[in-house]
C-alpha cells in the first residue's frame, strides 16, 4: 500500500508538472527558445487562479491562470522580437518581473491559504463521492488537462500555423523567405506554452490547497530534466509519441523526487537532489553515444601484444 500511494503521489504530481513540460516541449524543442520565465510564469498562473479561485470562481480561475500566462508570454516574446533582447535575457528579465507582479497578486503577501476555497478538485470530489473513483479526483482532473493539452499540440502543430512554428524554430531564414513573418509565430508559440505552465501553476496550487512565492522555483530546472529524460526513452518521432515521452519523463522524475523524499532527507538537500537528476538526464545521452567509442578503446588496450608486434605475441629475450 505504501508503493501504491508513492507511485500515485508521483503520478499526479508528475501529471501536473508534465504541463510545464508540455510547454517547455513547444517553446525549447518547437520554437528552440529556452524560456527562463518559466519560474515566474508558472507562480504567476498559481497565484491569479488562487486569488480567482479564493472570489468564488474556481472554474473562471483556470482561464484566468491561462490568460495570466499568455501576458507572460507575450512580454516575454515582445522583448526578444520588438526589442532586440536575447531570449535567454528577455526570460531572466520577466521572470525577475513577475516576483514582485506575484506578491500585489498576492496582496503584498507571500503565502495564500485556500484550506476553505471551493476548487475544480473539490467540486469534482463532490461530484464522485460514493463512487469508486472518489479517492482518485486530483489524479483525474490531471490526467484529463494533459490528455487535452497533448490532443491539441497534436492537432494544432499539424495546422498551417503550427507548421510555420515548428518551421521557425528549425530555420527561420527559410520562414521569411518563405513570406511568413518569424517574429508573429514566435509570439503566438510563446503565448501557447505559457498558457499551459500558468494552467500548470493553478493546478498544482489548487492541489494542495496554498501557495507560495517560491511555489515556481527550480520548474524550468525539473521541466527541462523531465523532457530530456522523456527524450531517452521515446526518442525523437511524430508530435504524441514526444508529448507522451515528456509526460514519461515528468512522472520519472517525479517519482525519484517522492523516493528521495521517503528516506528522510533533509529539506535543504532536494535541490542537490534535483540537481543530480538533472545531471543524469543531461549527461546521460551524451554517454550513451560514447559507449562505443569506450568499449573500442577498452578493446584495443586489452588485446595489445605482449611483446613485438609481429612476434605472435612471444617476449623477446
Amino acid at each position: 500500500m505504501q508503493i501504491i500511494g508513492l507511485v500515485q503521489t508521483a503520478l499526479e504530481l508528475g501529471l501536473i508538472s508534465a504541463l510545464t513540460v508540455l510547454a517547455l516541449f513547444l517553446s525549447y524543442s518547437m520554437l528552440n527558445i529556452c524560456d527562463l520565465s518559466t519560474d515566474g510564469c508558472f507562480t504567476l498562473g498559481a497565484t491569479v487562479g488562487a486569488v480567482v479561485a479564493i472570489a468564488g470562481h474556481p472554474y473562471l480561475s483556470i482561464a484566468a491562470a491561462m490568460l495570466a500566462g499568455v501576458c507572460s508570454g507575450f512580454t516575454t516574446a515582445f522583448l526578444q522580437t520588438k526589442m532586440g533582447i536575447n531570449s535567454l535575457l528577455a526570460g531572466i528579465i520577466v521572470n525577475t518581473g513577475l516576483y514582485s507582479i506575484n506578491i500585489a497578486v498576492m496582496g503584498n503577501s507571500s503565502l495564500l491559504n485556500m484550506n476553505k476555497t471551493e476548487t475544480v478538485f473539490t467540486k469534482l470530489k463532490s461530484l464522485l463521492e460514493g463512487t469508486p473513483l472518489s479517492g482518485q479526483y486530483r489524479l483525474l482532473i490531471a490526467l484529463i488537462a494533459v490528455v487535452c493539452v497533448i490532443v491539441f499540440l497534436s492537432l494544432f502543430l499539424r495546422t498551417r500555423l503550427g507548421l510555420a512554428i515548428r518551421a521557425t524554430g528549425d530555420n527561420p531564414d527559410m520562414v521569411r523567405a518563405s513570406s511568413i513573418n518569424p517574429v508573429f509565430t514566435s509570439i503566438i508559440g510563446l503565448c501557447i506554452a505559457n498558457a499551459f505552465t500558468g494552467l500548470s501553476g493553478c493546478l498544482l496550487a489548487q492541489s494542495q490547497k496554498s501557495v507560495n512565492i517560491d511555489i515556481g522555483t527550480g520548474m524550468v530546472t525539473i521541466a527541462l530534466a523531465s523532457l530530456l529524460i522523456g527524450r531517452a526513452f521515446m526518442g525523437r518521432g511524430k508530435i504524441p509519441k514526444q508529448a507522451v515521452g515528456a509526460v514519461l519523463g515528468a512522472f520519472v522524475f517525479r517519482l525519484v523526487y517522492t523516493i528521495a523524499l521517503r528516506f528522510d532527507l533533509p529539506a535543504y538537500m532536494l535541490k542537490l537532489v534535483s540537481s543530480v537528476i538533472v545531471i543524469i538526464a543531461i549527461a546521460g545521452p551524451y554517454f550513451r553515444t560514447q559507449m562505443p567509442v569506450i568499449r573500442r578503446k577498452l578493446r584495443h588496450r586489452n588485446a595489445a601484444p605482449a611483446g613485438v608486434p609481429g612476434n605472435s605475441g612471444k617476449e623477446v629475450r
